[in-house]
């Protein structure tokens, strides 16, 4: 189906591809290397006794409760085997509640074998109830099929925990040295490297939270049960002030790390997809450093065995492919098996060693190389991508996105008026204090942005500073934005509502600007976009158009005294400039969405509601063959059968949602606009050789448009919208120029906007000046390309531009 889409163009921009694939279009790389390292080790005496008799506890009921299928007591025993595996705290303390439950149930004559549940519907479950519905197997469950057998079984649980609390008494723990020496070799102690510790029991998270800092090392910690304002907390104290965290899987879903490139996993999932969800937490697009993953595995183990086999394979055929991508796609070297079959075979003794080893071997490392670039659909990407059309919405997007120089000048601003600290530091923003009133945010602005914090010891607004120098990225979403945008709201909402008085040193508006907050909302009266219209209302003539927000970059604010000494007044119909903003506004942004929703639908209908049918029908012939092998006599517990049935209806129920969304998705209606404010543009005055001649300006434009016509280059005029550039030109190699054109009758200094400098200085090597000289008699063309890094200007504060005296010496002149 995925084949189907990409070859359609129904979904151009969903490919697989391993993130070690993965080039910018410049072809570099995405992602830095990452070196992993299997840790092998051998238990002391102690640790060995305690592992063969748990081990052994484990095989006999496990294969006592297997002969009676009872598969809710095998997967308890699982269970408990992991927990042997993560450390001495967390067998111990299994160990002592599985005997305290048991010999309560034995006193009570009962004996529990089934639950309601499976071990497939456990594994969908949040971290939290997850363990919830493990302890509750582990706890209560028993292969006992009488009360004599369930005495014996709670004699032998004692043994075992006696045995595991002389281990723990010991502290001679070898995993925790094993750790202890790879931080020793990463030189933890005499530096600031952060490390990142995985395990998949709370009770071994705790013991290594209580280890780490009796080494007097700061630690932090994330686990399931913690709610999501703890876990923002625990995140934000990992990347500003602790040195290490030690997180349980649900480190591993939804947080972003790449500010720590050192990661330990203290025990190792049976499931490898969990173990590249780890590694994909400081493994991620912004990493700026090699990463270094360290899997502790103890070799004298029956799991230990099987792990060391499979690294070694891993290994072998990373080599080979240059690249770490093998983690992605583990499945592809093993044939008809899981990871967890092997380990549960070996623990389990029903095969030997030697035949389950064998597995691994059954393909060849040549083979399995094949499968791995088959997994990645290479060939499909290479044959069915549409570049083009990424490179367009990437161009798109890198013209409309909100400057960050915009975004920092505001926080800067913001700041000042809200008592928030900051100061420069390194290139980068120390935000030392941040005020109560900033933190304390409603539940809804938390639950959807998240916490913000007291202090922030390295920010950039600008994204490629903040990845390359591992400091936080403040745009919109991040949560200290969003809470000082909040607070600015609501502390000037009243005054904005009173309008503000702005000159135009250029002299040409003489008006008012209106701002709008434009609305588009869906069938689910969810918002599908939001965005921010103004339309400029001419003092004289009343004529109506649209401009560009920013341009109140380009104009100077007047104060109170002087605002009030100008003509504010501006006859106006609100009711016919919201009636301008919907048919000449809203209605084409509804369009455009609409346009973008419908593709969508019709995606999501090809491909989505086919997923579920397919499911579905897979989902009717798994439970006709629970019936069928029950008729034959076979032991199908009704809980097994019952689960499927409830995954059916569910299923059933997705697809009716699914239709029922894709339906409101496309029915779109524009809410009434909203009035944010006002302004009142007053012609100014520029001085002497500044004065701006729209007749000489035009003549400036023939020019330079005629020019890139001439250098077979396509241009579009848009110096009505006011986007810091004139003239949009591109060549048939979809290569960029954005041209801001200047023009003057004689020759002498230029002046750019606000607006002009700062897209200089976004677009770089793109951004070209073209100054003409001489235009009302004979005009000549010198243009400068990346003016922002070669020219000098001087800031006019007074009129609100950027004088350029000297560009002659940095230009070359057009033929």
């Amino acid at each position: 189906m995925l084949s189907e889409s990409i070859q359609n163009k129904d979904n151009p921009l969903f490919l697989r591809r391993l993130k070690e694939d993965l080039k910018d279009f410049e072809r570099a790389p995405l992602f830095p290397p990452r070196k992993v390292e299997t840790v092998k080790y051998y238990l002391s005496n102690d640790e060995k006794r305690l592992y063969n008799g748990v081990t052994e506890y484990v095989e006999k009921h496990f294969n006592r409760a297997l002969e009676n299928e009872k598969h809710n007591v095998t997967f308890a025993l699982t269970i408990l085997q992991r927990r042997l595996a993560s450390s001495a705290r967390a067998i111990r303390k299994s160990l002592e509640r599985r005997y305290e439950r048991l010999k309560e149930l034995y006193e009570k004559g009962q004996l529990i074998q089934e639950v309601g549940y499976d071990e497939e519907y456990l594994e969908d479950l949040e971290e939290k109830e997850r363990w919830k519905k493990e302890e509750e197997l582990l706890e209560k469950l028993t292969s006992a099929e009488t009360l004599e057998e369930l005495k014996e079984e709670i004699k032998k649980l004692e043994e075992l925990g006696s045995l595991a609390r002389e281990v723990e008494k010991k502290e001679i723990e070898t995993k925790l040295n094993e750790l202890k020496k790879v931080m020793d070799a990463e030189k933890l102690q005499k530096s600031e490297i952060k490390l990142l510790i995985f395990t998949e029991s709370k009770d071994t998270l705790e013991y290594l939270v209580e280890k780490l800092r009796k080494w007097g090392y700061s630690v932090t910690f994330i686990h399931g049960g913690m709610n999501l304002d703890q876990r923002i907390k625990a995140e934000n104290d990992f990347r500003n002030q602790a040195q290490i965290m030690v997180s349980t899987e649900a480190g591993g879903e939804g947080i972003n790390l790449q500010f720590c490139w050192l990661m330990v996993n203290y025990d190792i999932p049976w499931n490898p997809n969990r173990l590249e969800q780890r590694m994909g937490r400081v493994h991620r697009y912004g990493q700026q450093h090699e990463v270094h993953i360290y899997n502790l595995v103890a070799v004298d183990t029956r799991e230990g065995r099987i792990l060391e086999k499979l690294f070694e394979k891993l290994s072998r055929i990373r080599e080979h492919l240059g690249s770490d991508r093998v983690f992605d796609v583990v499945g592809e070297v093993l044939v008809g098996r899981s990871l967890k079959d092997l380990i549960v075979d070996a623990i389990a003794n029903r095969r030997t060693m030697e035949e389950i080893l064998k597995d691994f071997e059954r393909i060849p490392d040549e083979v399995a190389i094949g499968k791995v670039k088959e997994a990645s659909l290479e060939a499909l990407a290479t044959r069915h991508i549409d570049l083009t059309r990424i490179l367009g919405e990437q161009r798109r997007a890198r013209e409309n996105r909100l400057v960050p120089e915009y975004i920092e000048e505001f926080f800067k601003r913001s700041a000042k008026a809200l008592g928030i600290a900051m100061k420069r530091q390194d290139g980068f923003w120390h935000v030392t204090s941040v005020p109560f009133e900033i933190r304390n945010q409603p539940y809804d602005l938390k639950a959807k942005f998240g916490e913000v914090q007291r202090e922030y010891s390295k920010v950039s607004f600008d994204k490629e500073k903040a990845f390359k120098g591992q400091a936080e990225f403040v745009a919109m979403g991040h949560p200290l934005l969003e809470a000082v945008v909040s607070a600015i709201l609501t502390r000037y909402d009243r005054i904005a509502g009173e309008g503000a008085t702005f000159l135009d040193p250029a002299g040409k508006k003489d008006g008012i600007i209106w701002f709008f907050e434009g609305e588009i909302k869906d069938g689910k009266n969810i918002t599908a976009g939001k965005r921010l219209f103004a339309v400029y209302q001419e003092i004289n003539e009343q004529a109506l158009s649209f401009v560009n927000p920013a341009i109140l970059w380009d104009l100077k604010p007047l104060n109170k005294e002087q605002s009030q000494a100008s003509e504010l007044s501006c006859p106006s119909d609100a009711d016919t400039i919201k009636s301008f903003l919907v048919t000449e506004g809203l209605e084409n942004y509804k369009k455009e969405l609409l346009e973008r929703r419908q593709r969508d639908a019709g995606v999501k209908k090809k491909y989505g509601i086919r997923s579920l049918e397919s499911t579905i029908l897979d989902s009717d012939a798994k439970i006709s063959d629970y019936e069928t092998r029950r008729m034959k006599g076979e032991n199908i517990p009704e809980a097994t059968i019952q689960n499927e049935v409830r995954r059916r209806e569910d299923l059933e129920r997705k697809k009716q949602r699914l239709l029922k969304e894709i339906e409101a998705e496309v029915h779109l209606y524009a809410t009434e606009p909203t009035i944010i404010g006002a302004v009142r543009v007053l012609p100014g005055k520029m001085q002497g050789e500044m004065i701006a001649d729209e007749e000489i300006e035009q003549v400036g434009m023939e020019v330079a448009l005629e020019y890139e016509k001439r250098q077979g280059r396509e241009p579009e005029d848009v110096h009505l919208e006011n986007l810091g550039y004139d003239i949009r030109s591109r060549d048939e190699m979809e290569n960029y120029r954005y041209i801001e054109v200047k023009a003057r009758a004689r020759e002498g200094a230029v002046a750019l906007t606000p607006n002009e400098w700062l897209m200089a200085k976004r677009l770089k090597e793109e951004y070209w000046l073209y100054v003409i000289v001489n235009t009302a008699t004979h005009p000549e063309l010198y243009v400068i390309q990346n003016p922002a890094t070669h020219l000098k200007p001087e800031e006019e504060v007074s009129i609100v531009r950027y004088i350029v005296k000297d560009w002659k010496n940095k230009s070359e002149r057009a033929n």
